[in-house]
């Protein structure tokens, strides 16, 4: 299913024109038009979904392995030194265009983008006990 106005859902359906890399009955891949780097990729769903809460086990499970193919094909073409990938669930998180989609960005050594967060701790038996009630709802 399409949403209407999404302008996500647009470009995946090859109503807006767009640098496309990849492509499958699935998915569209292109590149991003403010990237972080040169290459920076997302992978957008041709059916719409706000977030990964929507998605079915089984589609989801069809994303990561095409992330792995424009990696490798980022390394092969740019030289790059890694990569992210990237997927942003809610505004919290980062979350602008409420359309599922994962970003493979090339990155190099000391590049400085991405932010990275501060490492925190648990205290004596605190991760124990979250893991057992995170679990729990897995």
């Amino acid at each position: 299913m399409k949403k209407d106005g999404c302008i996500f859902c647009m470009i995946a359906n090859g109503q807006i024109p767009s640098a496309t890399i990849y492509e499958d009955e699935d998915f569209r891949a292109i590149l991003d038009i403010a990237p972080a780097h040169k290459g920076h990729t997302i992978i957008l769903p041709k059916e719409h979904f706000d977030n990964l809460y929507e998605t079915e086990d089984a589609f989801a499970a069809k994303i990561l392995p095409v992330a792995k193919r424009i990696a490798k094909a980022q390394k092969k073409v740019l030289g790059c030194d890694g990569v992210n990938i990237l997927q942003n669930n809610e505004p919290a998180a980062g979350q602008t265009v409420f359309h599922l989609h994962v970003h493979v960005v090339p990155r190099y050594n000391d590049d400085g983008i991405l932010p990275v967060w501060p490492q925190g701790s648990y205290a004596e038996g605190e991760a124990a006990t979250l893991a057992e009630k995170i679990a729990k709802e897995v």
